[in-house]
């Protein structure tokens, strides 16, 4: 196992497939139809699924800040971030496992709120009012697709627990007042701080087919020993006197049935379990920021 004196190998992660730079050009391009921007965050990685440049993309696009996954979060911790968000942007937290949530009916409300004066100034020209253009945007995995399928009451976008699910740009009807542009997530062509990328990685916002397992599954162990203890030691049923990240993986692959002939560890379903566990929602109650 490589390692530093962390327990991880803090290598810097960066992918930016080809897709995100159109995507970000045509969002560019498309900007002049939109009228409001959903910015949708990972409740879990408040800052790290934020995506850097957006103020450059949307210029001065109205924009309701949407945290979703927010089950899953330390509320404690999140709530500090909502509360500084707050400041600056008019914020939902939605519960999107709930297809009937009111919380969708309060996005839907404050949207109409806030472009009120869209349709008085067409009525003040003898214009008809027109449906409102909302744009979904937000980095891969974070909600956005299962978003507008909760909204419009249907399953009208493939959505997928991995990054890359959308793959083009597409618009949605999602009420009597509303239609919504869907868009592939998006990061940025380089993650400067190590600790984001690895948060995006661990999250899933990064495609899982490039990443090093060992590496982010140290990761992971090692930000819940640090943060998390007691969750960490409940889900894998290890009593944790001291942080030593080759015995916590032993201990899990003996809890987890990780074991090959002769008594030799699996690591690579070590990790995988680790990191599925943390995907799937299996380890709860933590962010990342």
């Amino acid at each position: 196992m490589n390692e530093n004196n962390n327990g991880v190998n803090k290598s810097v992660i960066n992918w930016f497939p080809g897709h995100m730079q159109k995507t970000k050009r045509e969002i560019s391009e498309k900007l002049s139809l939109i009228d409001i921007v959903y910015e949708v965050l990972d409740a879990r990685m408040p800052i790290s699924s934020k995506i850097i440049d957006i103020d450059n993309l949307i210029k001065d696009k109205k924009r309701i800040i949407i945290f979703t996954k927010y089950d899953l979060c330390d509320k404690e911790k999140t709530d500090k971030y909502i509360e500084e968000y707050k400041k600056k942007y008019p914020i939902l937290v939605l519960d999107l496992k709930n297809s009937n949530s009111k919380d969708i009916k309060s996005l839907i409300d404050l949207t109409n709120n806030l472009l009120k004066n869209v349709n008085e100034v067409r009525k003040q020209k003898g214009l008809k009012p027109r449906l409102f253009r909302a744009i979904v945007i937000g980095a891969p995995n974070v909600g956005k697709s299962t978003l507008i399928n909760r909204i419009s009451g249907k399953n009208a976008l493939k959505t997928g627990n991995k990054a890359g699910v959308t793959k083009g740009i597409s618009w949605v009807r999602v009420s009597n007042t509303i239609e919504l542009m869907d868009t592939p997530g998006i990061l940025y062509p380089k993650i400067e701080d190590s600790k984001v990328g690895l948060n995006l990685a661990s999250l899933t916002s990064i495609n899982e087919d490039i990443l090093d397992k060992e590496e982010i599954a140290s990761y992971i162990i090692t930000y819940l020993y640090n943060n998390y203890p007691s969750i960490l030691a409940d889900r894998y049923k290890i009593d944790i006197k001291s942080f030593d990240l080759e015995e916590i993986f032993k201990e899990i692959a003996l809890n987890t049935n990780s074991i090959l002939k002769g008594g030799v560890i699996d690591y690579n379903k070590v990790y995988t379990i680790i990191i599925n566990d943390l995907k799937e929602g299996r380890i709860k109650n933590i962010t990342f920021d």
